[in-house]
């Protein structure tokens, strides 16, 4: 069972994600159709399951990563259309700005990172859940 505290982190966590997705589904949602399967931004109670991005972050316990137990940020667009690889990097790029500049604020006193690695962005730092 999953402590209150952990539940807390993963609630504060996604609500940064939201806010990236509501950011980039503003800037780009217009750009692509969306996938024929895909509810219109809105159309839900969960902004993961509708429009075109669904941008998250699944834990991992940091087996062959320099950077140890943290999570990796999953960034989906859903569009059956081809988003050209300069777009896909700038739309990573935005989410690895954002989160530099939201971590801090949504976790006051925990040192969290925002990195690179193997072409893939990582969270990583102190994920403890004591206050």
């Amino acid at each position: 069972m999953r402590s209150n505290q952990a539940i807390q982190w993963e609630e504060t966590l996604k609500r940064v994600f939201d806010a990236m997705d509501a950011e980039l589904e503003t800037e780009y949602g217009a750009d692509y159709p969306l996938h024929p399967s895909r509810p219109k931004r809105g159309e839900t109670a969960n902004p993961e399951d509708d429009g075109l991005f669904n941008v998250g972050a699944a834990f991992s316990a940091g087996f062959g990563s320099k950077y140890g137990p943290g999570y990796v940020v999953e960034i989906r667009i859903a569009t059956l259309s081809r988003v050209p690889e300069p777009v896909r990097a700038e739309i990573k790029e935005k989410i690895f700005q954002g989160l530099e500049k939201r971590l801090p604020a949504a976790f006051p006193g925990k040192k969290l990172n925002v990195s690179e690695e193997n072409s893939v962005i990582r969270i990583y730092g102190d994920l403890s859940l004591d206050d």
